[in-house]
């Protein structure tokens, strides 16, 4: 099938391409993306997504992981293979824990489960796109931590370590404020959006992210877990 497209005259806006084989949701979500005034596209199949990206390089890709030709889990690692700073929002009906996490880690920023509100996924989609406010200091360090906050760029003792764009807005956010309890509440408004509303589970899996890619196996995480409350990054 090929590519479905629909644009608004007049209202520009960030490119959106939904990769979903459901008719029904496909055309509704396209109509909704383009209503508000998103230059949305359509592709139906796993390979006709990672050619469309490859060629147009969206802003966001929304992924049905039920595809009828490729997973979705394959599908996402490939567009962050031929696009790595593309964000990959998961449309899924596995709402369980470990098929969140696997599609984290193969990407992901964020996850909505079927049947889903569109008013939900519109909010969760402004949120993801919201332009992040110029920083203060162009570089943070925390002991053997540090971070190029223009560059988006993270070395730990020394050694560079890749984050997902979300992770690092996450561990600048926390860094920026190191020693400091900081609530689940601000963390989300923050990170992700101020008007954001629903599950926070995005930041629990987010935060288990950094601390597998920042923490030694002998010593306690940099990054501890206030019950009721939040987080804190640890000085050192």
């Amino acid at each position: 099938m090929g590519r479905i497209a629909v644009s608004l005259i007049g209202m520009p806006g960030e490119r959106i391409l939904i990769i979903e084989d459901d008719q029904r949701i496909g055309s509704s979500l396209l109509r909704a993306l383009a209503g508000n005034g998103y230059d949305a596209c359509w592709e139906q199949t796993g390979q006709g997504g990672i050619d469309s990206v490859a060629g147009q390089r969206p802003d966001m890709v929304l992924l049905d992981l039920g595809l009828p030709d490729i997973d979705g889990l394959s599908v996402c690692r490939e567009i962050h293979s031929v696009a790595p700073t593309v964000d990959v929002l998961m449309l899924t009906a596995r709402d369980e824990e470990l098929d969140v996490v696997v599609g984290l880690d193969a990407g992901a920023i964020d996850y909505v489960t079927k049947p889903f509100k569109l008013a939900e996924l519109l909010a969760r989609i402004r949120a993801q796109l919201r332009r992040a406010e110029p920083h203060p200091l162009s570089r943070s360090t925390v002991g053997d931590l540090v971070i190029d906050i223009d560059a988006r760029r993270v070395w730990l003792a020394g050694h560079e370590i890749g984050l997902r764009a979300k992770e690092f807005d996450l561990l600048s956010r926390l860094v920026a404020d190191a020693g400091t309890a900081l609530s689940r509440e601000t963390l989300m408004s923050d990170v992700w959006d101020e008007h954001w509303f629903g599950s926070t589970k995005t930041l629990d899996f987010h935060i288990a992210a950094l601390r597998r890619k920042l923490d030694r196996p002998d010593e306690p995480s940099r990054i501890t877990t206030l019950r009721g409350v939040g987080y804190r990054f640890e000085l050192p």
